[in-house]
């Protein structure tokens, strides 16, 4: 992306997926499909249109007329893998009793979905220059696309009474957000993030506190 793309590449796939829009044909899929396996084994820098357009068994005028440039292309494969993302994260939490248990959940769900997921994980392990900058170098705006999601959850706890009003839920999600995103770019030594247990007990310890009452304790 260049200096004056008013928006991040990560930015407007997290806007979009939140958004749920939706890919509007079968050969758009097909297309997206095929630059979806085209970067999981080749990566982003060594793959052309005209070898997704190989891969998907149509022309490249077709690629073309549906996504102008690589980086239009790129945009949509990784908001569809974020809208997937958005949707485990919904059914990983649909059946936990409590606003406690639905943060430790969601919390490990977040990491092993990014951490695990072929195409964002892989990149941010092979070609972190892709993605990370965009997550960092950004004036914020994509942790701010995810911490407004994340909100958003919040205030429905809230609604539900399983968060106190007084919780600033806004704050509560940048927090959550930015532990989030500190363990996905820079692996830690004292938590095993491929083991669910410490991850969830991360959460517990550290996470959950941020939902109780100001003051109380």
């Amino acid at each position: 992306m260049t200096p004056h793309d008013p928006e991040s590449l990560l930015e407007r796939a997290f806007t979009e997926a939140v958004d749920r829009v939706e890919d509007p044909d079968d050969t758009t899929a097909r297309v997206l499909d095929a630059a979806y396996e085209q970067f999981c084994r080749l990566g982003l820098r060594r793959s052309t249109m005209e070898d997704v357009a190989r891969r998907a068994g149509v022309s490249r005028i077709t690629v073309y007329r549906r996504f102008a440039t690589k980086d239009a292309l790129v945009e949509h494969v990784v908001r569809r893998e974020f809208r997937q993302y958005f949707d485990r994260f919904r059914t990983d939490i649909r059946h936990a009793r409590t606003a406690a248990d639905r943060v430790v959940l969601g919390f490990a769900s977040a990491l092993r979905a990014i951490r695990g997921n072929p195409l964002i994980g892989g990149l941010m392990e092979v070609e972190p220059e892709v993605l990370v900058p965009s997550m960092l170098t950004d004036g914020g705006r994509t942790m701010a696309v995810v911490r407004r999601f994340l909100a958003g959850q919040l205030r429905r706890e809230q609604r539900a009474g399983q968060v106190p009003e007084r919780v600033d839920v806004d704050v509560v999600a940048e927090l959550m957000v930015r532990v989030s995103a500190s363990f996905l770019v820079t692996p830690s030594e004292l938590v095993d993030l491929d083991d669910d247990e410490q991850v969830r007990e991360v959460a517990r310890r550290f996470l959950v506190p941020m939902l109780a009452e100001p003051g109380a304790g």
